[in-house]
């Protein structure tokens, strides 16, 4: 090849970069892929504080990218079950899998323990260039390729460049693309604590107006916690001392399973929504964080960003058989219109839980609850929310789609 060194350069090797890069060797496209850190060990006395909900469309993609049975033997937790209710008592739904007649609703799963799952299949896969540890300093566009400059010295030319380096992007930057960005004026807590009561393997989310508590069951009997609330109540519930948190998150999850006991360390960090005004311009692509934020309440926000690497390798290999190189611009406009839609819309419809549960009056709590409660009787939506949540509905990608 004379105008590049690899097809794609992809800057950033978290989860998202690493589904996409070996997605696209799967095709047959050369790839070089970039990290300016090297990723985090998975330590297997050590539970990892940040934790992701895959869901089954994930799991469809690290089992078809050969991760799967090393996350799947490490530590994951299925979830059969998951109930979400307003507190105070104004309303409850619960989900099963066994109303799909599936196995589970999903998968936690510790963020360490994915990315050293998907680098290694990397770090063993003879397309891919390793670029580690490797930040991006500049970059130019030009006529016949991208060119990166990298802090190293090193110099690396592409077909096309892709971000998936996360909310704060270079590439994003540096290529001129704008985001819309705004503050969800709240900060979420995570911690692992331990509960009175066996977790079932259900997970759990209870609203409140400040905003709501998830508790993910993590498959050494502990639970995961993710509280976004407001920035000030946020901080003082990192500072306060253990018992004191424990006793905060108890009566927040109105004691579902006893007493909980704080058996972690204890980080928070800022909410904000963030949405590029486009996925694509001339020879670069953005996925994952890097195209779009969503409010963590539903855990949707990794499952997204791995259907945009998914969706990209596919219609680059589909462009490739018909001929186009993986910069075509009508290519990438394929993608953009595929995923900016749904990401759009899932965006908007979290934002509007957000919204609708943030109210805290009698009447809206009336409300909600009776909606709820209509929501719980309704089989066929019900069951189809249930099927969103797996990613089992929609225009899904081929590497998400069930495995026969």
């Amino acid at each position: 090849m004379t105008a590049a060194d690899v097809e794609v350069a992809i800057v950033g090797a978290g989860p998202v970069g690493t589904v996409l890069a070996l997605a696209l060797e799967r095709a047959g496209i050369s790839t070089a892929l970039v990290e300016a850190r090297a990723p985090a060990p998975w330590v297997p006395d050590e539970m990892d504080l940040r934790v992701y909900a895959l869901s089954r469309a994930s799991q469809n993609m690290l089992e078809r990218l050969g991760a799967w049975d090393r996350i799947a033997s490490g530590r994951a937790c299925a979830y059969r079950a998951m109930d979400v209710w307003d507190a105070g008592g104004g309303g409850r739904v619960h989900f099963s899998a066994a109303d799909v007649d599936e196995p589970d609703l999903g998968h936690i799963v510790e963020g360490s323990l994915l990315g050293s799952a998907l680098v290694e299949r990397v770090r063993a896969a003879t397309g891919i260039e390793w670029h580690c540890p490797e930040a991006l300093e500049r970059l130019e566009v030009g006529d016949d390729a991208v060119e990166l400059s990298l802090a190293g010295g090193k110099r690396l030319r592409a077909l096309l460049v892709v971000g998936a380096d996360g909310a704060r992007s270079r590439v994003r930057a540096l290529t001129g693309i704008d985001a819309e960005q705004s503050s969800y004026g709240q900060s979420a807590v995570v911690a692992h604590l331990r509960p009175e009561r066996p977790h079932g393997d259900v997970a759990r989310q209870v609203f409140h107006p400040d905003g709501p508590l998830a508790l993910l069951p993590l498959s050494d009997g502990r639970v995961s916690i993710v509280w976004s609330t407001r920035p000030d109540e946020a901080e003082r519930l990192k500072e306060s001392d253990e018992a004191a948190f424990g006793r905060a998150v108890t009566e927040a999850s109105e004691a579902v399973l006893g007493s909980l006991e704080l058996a972690s360390s204890r980080a928070g960090f800022p909410l904000m929504r963030l949405h590029a005004s486009s996925y694509v311009g001339p020879r670069v692509a953005l996925v994952g964080d890097a195209a779009h934020v969503v409010h963590p309440l539903a855990g949707q926000g990794m499952n997204l960003g791995l259907l945009d690497a998914a969706a990209l390798a596919e219609v680059m290999r589909e462009g490739r058989r018909s001929g186009a190189d993986v910069d075509d611009f009508l290519v990438l406009r394929r993608y953009e219109r595929w995923r900016h839609a749904e990401n759009l819309a899932a965006q908007s419809a979290l934002g509007g839980f957000k919204q609708l549960f943030g109210v805290d009056s009698a009447a809206a709590r009336a409300v909600r609850g009776l909606g709820m409660r209509m929501f719980e009787r309704a089989g066929p939506a019900r069951r189809m929310a249930i099927r969103i949540a797996l990613g089992m509905a929609g225009d899904l990608p081929e590497l998400a789609r069930p495995i026969a």
